[in-house]
């Protein structure tokens, strides 16, 4: 499976086209996805914003989604 989800996206874009991912940026410490800013702010800048790694939070995301096709 090529990334579905990329640090570059905006989380509320995530989250509406992947609900199952709400879980998955709690358990990594971003909680914001409900928030107005959610639906501008990209993955990587909420991340740096919280002090939290993109990358992990990005490949966790995708691993996420993986499960939920299979």
């Amino acid at each position: 499976m090529a990334e579905a989800v990329t640090k570059d996206m905006s989380i509320g874009e995530v989250v509406m086209k992947w609900p199952e991912t709400a879980g998955t940026f709690l358990e990594h410490g971003l909680m914001c996805f409900g928030c107005a800013a959610a639906r501008f702010e990209t993955i990587e800048q909420g991340a740096q914003a919280h002090g939290i790694n993109a990358e992990q939070l990005v490949k966790a995301l995708n691993e996420t989604i993986e499960k939920k096709e299979k």
